[in-house]
This record gives C-alpha cells, sequence and structure tokens, in this order.
C-alpha cells in the first residue's frame, strides 16, 4: 500500500503508516454518499475469507480488517500441543476447494491455518485485506447510508455494508478464581501457547476438560513430570476414527473424478447424524443420541478399567447438551502414574499451587487454563460497540433483549450489517456450511438491493419476528431442553437461558434457506438528496429518536 496521508472524519490530516487504511474521503464532504468500499468485512479468519470470496465472485468491491499481523482467526491464535481439527478434514472446508492432501483424516492445525492461507491467496481475498486494523467502534449513518467505522489509531473508513466475521472463539476466557493473579509461576492459556517454554519434567496444572483440553492432556503427559487435570464438567468422548491418508488414497482423490465429493458426502452424513440429527430432533428420535452415549459409554469401559476414576469420567448430562469430541487417548490417558484426575471443586490458587475445596495444595510449577472462549455473550458478539438506528448498540440490543437475528444474520435497526455468526446461525456439521450458507445470504441482499437502485437493506420487523418465532418453537424441540442439560456448563447456552449458537435445522434446510429467502423480507431504500441544512451526523454520533424523524425524508422506498 502507497504511504499517503489519510484524512479524518474532523477533517484534519496525519500520516498513514504502513498498515493504514489508504482512504481521502471526509465525513460530511463534497459527497456525503461516498464510500471507501462496499462492503468492509471485520476478521480474516474462514468466515472472513469465505465472505471475501463469494463477494469477489460476485464483483462487489470490499475490504478485511484484522487487527492481527496475520490471517486465519482460530486457526491462527490456536497451536497447542495436539491440536487438531475434532470433525474430518474432508467435511472441515470448503465445498468449492477441497483438498486430496490431509495428511490425516482429523487434519492437524497447522494444515488447518496453511489452508487458510491457501485460499485467502487463491482466491484473491488476501489482497484486500488489512493487518493490524483493530476497530474501535463502527456506527451507522443514516442520512448517508453508510457505516462509519473508527479503528484503534484514529483512521475512519466508511462502508455501504459492514459485515462482522469475528468468529466466536476468539476471545479466551480466563477462570475467575481467588488468587489466580497471584501464580508466580509459569502460566499459559491455551490460545495463546508459548512455545518458547520448556515443559519436560514440570509439575502441570489443567483447568478445564473441554474439546482443547481433550487434545492437550494426552500430548503433554509422556514429557511432564506431574499432571494434574480440573475437571468441573466431563465430556463425552467418542472413538476417533482417525489414520494417516495413504499416497495412494491421495492420488484416487485427486485424479479420479467425484471421488472427493463421494467421501465428503460420506462424512458429512455422519457427522450430521452425530452432531444434528439427534440434536435438533430429540424429542422425535431421542434413540439418536442414546446410541451414540452407548458409544461413548462402552469407549469409556474399554479405556479406564478404574470404576471410581471412569464413574468421574462419566457425563451426567444428555449426548449434544455441549459439544463432544472424538479422541483415542485421551480418556486412558488418566490410567498413567503422573496423570490425576481431579473433581473436587477448586477453592484459591496461591503463589504456588492450586488449593480445592477439600482443602488439598498441590504444588505446580506450571498452570495451563484451558477454559476456552467467550461465545454469545456482551463483549464477544459483537467484539466491538456496533451502532444502529434510535441509540440501539447492537451488543447491549443481544443482552438485554436476547439473542436473534433474521435467519442467523441480521438485525432490524441495523441496516447493511450482516453477522456470519449470528444468533442461531452455526450448523452442527461444519462451520465452513454457515460460512458458504451467510456468504451466499447477504451477496443476494447486497445484490438485490444493487439491482434496485438502493443503498439501505433492512430486515422488516415482521420477518425477523417470524423466523425467530419458529426458531424458538424448533428448540424446544432439541436436546438442549430435553436431556438434563442443566449441568452441562456449556458454551452452547447464554446467560438467558438460550442456546443461540446453533441452528436447528439441517444442512439441507439451511441450504435451502440462504439460498431461496424471500428477498422482500428486506426493505429497501435509496437515498434522497441532501439539503445543506441538514448535513449528515457526526460519524461518531449515534442519532437520537428526533433525530430520525428529522433523517426520515432522505430516503425513498426501493
Amino acid at each position: 500500500m502507497k504511504n499517503k496521508a489519510a484524512k479524518t472524519a474532523q477533517g484534519s490530516v496525519r500520516a498513514a503508516g504502513a498498515n493504514a487504511i489508504d482512504t481521502d474521503v471526509l465525513v460530511g464532504g463534497a459527497d456525503p454518499h461516498a464510500v471507501d468500499t462496499d462492503v468492509l468485512v471485520v476478521g480474516s479468519g474462514f468466515s472472513g475469507i469465505g465472505a471475501g470470496v463469494r463477494l469477489k465472485q460476485a464483483g462487489i468491491p470490499f475490504l478485511v480488517l484484522e487487527k492481527a499481523g496475520d490471517l486465519g482467526g482460530t486457526w491462527r491464535d490456536n497451536t497447542y500441543p495436539g491440536i487438531a481439527v475434532d470433525i474430518t478434514s474432508f467435511t472441515y472446508s470448503f465445498s468449492y476447494e477441497q483438498l486430496p492432501d490431509w495428511s490425516r483424516v482429523f487434519a492437524p492445525g497447522a494444515e488447518l491455518k496453511k489452508y487458510a492461507d491457501h485460499c485467502a491467496e487463491k482466491y484473491g481475498v488476501r489482497e484486500h485485506m488489512r493487518f493490524n486494523a483493530e476497530v474501535e467502534s463502527s456506527t451507522f449513518d443514516p442520512a448517508a447510508h453508510v457505516w462509519v467505522t473508527t479503528l484503534k489509531g484514529g483512521d475512519i473508513l466508511r462502508s455501504r455494508y459492514l459485515v462482522l466475521a469475528t468468529g466466536g472463539l476468539t476471545i479466551p476466557k480466563l477462570p475467575d478464581i481467588e488468587g489466580i493473579e497471584s501464580f508466580k509461576g509459569k502460566k499459559i492459556h491455551t490460545a495463546r501457547w508459548d512455545h518458547s517454554y520448556n515443559l519436560a519434567g514440570k509439575r502441570v496444572g489443567i483447568i478445564g476438560t473441554g474439546a482443547t483440553s481433550v487434545q492437550l492432556v494426552p500430548a503433554l503427559a509422556p514429557i511432564v513430570k506431574e499432571l494434574h487435570v480440573y475437571q468441573r464438567t466431563p465430556i463425552w468422548i467418542l472413538p476417533k476414527p482417525d489414520a494417516e491418508i495413504a499416497s495412494a488414497v491421495k492420488l484416487a482423490l485427486k485424479f479420479v473424478p467425484g471421488l472427493q465429493w463421494l467421501l465428503r458426502g460420506v462424512t458429512n452424513s455422519i457427522t450430521e447424524a452425530v452432531m444434528v440429527l439427534g440434536v435438533i430432533n430429540y424429542k422425535k428420535y431421542p434413540q439418536i443420541t442414546k446410541f451414540f452415549e452407548n458409544i461413548c459409554l462402552r469407549h469409556l469401559e474399554k479405556q479406564v478399567k478404574d470404576p471410581v476414576l471412569r464413574a468421574k469420567l462419566t457425563p451426567t448430562y444428555g449426548f449434544g447438551c455441549k459439544r463432544p469430541s472424538f479422541h483415542n487417548d485421551y480418556l486412558q490417558t488418566f490410567n498413567r502414574d503422573n496423570v490425576e484426575l481431579v473433581t473436587d471443586g477448586i477453592a484459591m490458587i496461591t503463589e504456588s499451587s492450586i488449593v480445592t475445596k477439600d482443602g488439598k495444595a498441590r504444588e505446580i510449577d506450571v498452570l495451563i487454563t484451558a477454559t476456552g472462549f467467550k461465545t454469545f455473550e456482551k463483549g464477544n458478539t459483537p467484539p466491538f460497540p456496533v451502532n444502529g438506528l434510535g441509540g440501539k448498540e447492537l451488543g447491549t440490543f443481544f443482552d438485554e433483549e436476547r439473542y436473534q437475528a433474521y435467519e442467523g444474520i441480521s438485525v432490524p435497526k441495523f441496516p447493511n450489517m450482516f453477522i456470519m455468526l449470528g444468533p442461531y446461525a452455526a450448523t452442527g456439521a461444519s462451520w465452513f456450511q454457515m460460512v458458504e450458507n451467510q456468504s451466499h445470504h447477504l451477496v443476494r441482499v447486497i445484490t438485490e438491493a444493487k439491482r434496485r437502485g438502493a443503498t439501505w437493506a433492512e430486515p422488516k420487523q415482521e420477518a425477523h419476528d417470524r423466523y425467530h418465532g419458529d426458531i424458538m418453537r424448533r428448540m424446544g424441540d432439541t436436546v438442549f431442553f430435553n436431556n438434563n442439560c442443566a449441568s452441562a456448563n456449556s458454551y452452547y447456552f447464554d446467560r438467558h437461558g438460550d442456546a443461540p449458537f446453533m441452528r436447528p435445522m439441517t444442512y439441507a434446510e439451511v441450504w435451502w434457506h440462504s439460498h431461496f429467502f424471500d428477498l422482500d423480507d428486506y426493505a429497501y431504500r435509496t437515498p434522497a438528496a441532501l439539503s445543506p441544512s441538514q448535513p449528515p451526523p457526526h460519524a461518531g454520533e449515534v442519532p437520537k429518536a428526533e433525530g430520525d424523524k428529522r433523517l426520515s425524508a432522505t430516503f425513498t422506498e426501493a
């Protein structure tokens, strides 16, 4: 990028560095409707990459902002020992970019980061990315029909549309335990792994037994002196049908027509059966979850012979209440002499130990927090203030009025905005299925708006309410509210007691929705010429109710 001066909304000019945004547009300048780009995508993980691919294919100008110095999202940040995808590589990939050369059926994390780089390069998305560009806030300007996004550092961008592709597993969630800050040994969160630190021969305490810990514990056990694993809630573990993919198989996948699609279809169907069908249709088919519970229990019995230890590792909630995992070594790791499963609650952490509620202190050199991420909670969805119409801020709206969005992607009072991981958006089989469907949805809306000559596209309240009502009715049939999920401590649930992470639909139905939802469920508007006496509001201002009335004449229905 050229090193040039970037003007701010206030009209001042300052030097722009190598990572500054290349813009010369003044808010409230000669053309109040001018934009720096049609679509501003925030986030460069697979959601941002997938949105970029579809936007580029549709010929829609866009820019991707990334607060870090590289792309990749979850697979850039998570590099802990043992990390791998927990569904097959054939399913966990874009349908239009299937690879024949994964090293294993369940690819290691480094290969997913490499895959993200490959997709961004091949589809020309990387050239649209700006790194070290962290968003501070974004506000919709209802006079100009644009989103005004302010970056930390002062740069301001104006875009017609805003796409939040900030992911759901990006902000680490630290445990709220008395004394944790006083610990003087080495502290590591799994999402910020320190590869320079040598764990060999150390006494290690791991807090958490979710999907991350399932992969980490077997990787660390052989090298550390002691490993104390602190479990609040056990996790359902399925046998992992993993294997190295032979060269002959890779060649066949590359050269035999249709073989990759056939294999993907098989793995998609299996994953959908495990992760989706029994979960969303629990009331109708409770036997599906019971079938997988029995598989997990047999797997546990084979791996752990001590009945007391086995009881501690047996979940008391139903299969599907929280995301299950696959592993062949996790459970049997607790048979090792240097590994201890601790199920007494943690009372406090001292300078050198973890003290449980029974009063026992275990001295450790290293404290590892495998406590996951913030998901559907204020401060993460979205991770910065997003200001819409009538003084509404998106995070506050979700927090106070429950997580809800039309088709899991757009919200009334927030025109021209799309959320890749919106409420009830994730499909259980694969993140990529969600990304492709959400990307298709937003491109359909933007294309339709352009066809109508509109610069404002907002989901109608009636359409939103109808859709959300259907979602809530469906949720009543899911495992989340019918299978003793209260003890699961699952990130699927929010503070309202809702489970807004997963969409209660099969993949086929989600695909149909994204391709054939009624485009008239959106209201489209075109801007009228602004009166010189009625300039657009300041970029950082959220219009008040009376302002909305004043601005009501600045658009017409398309």
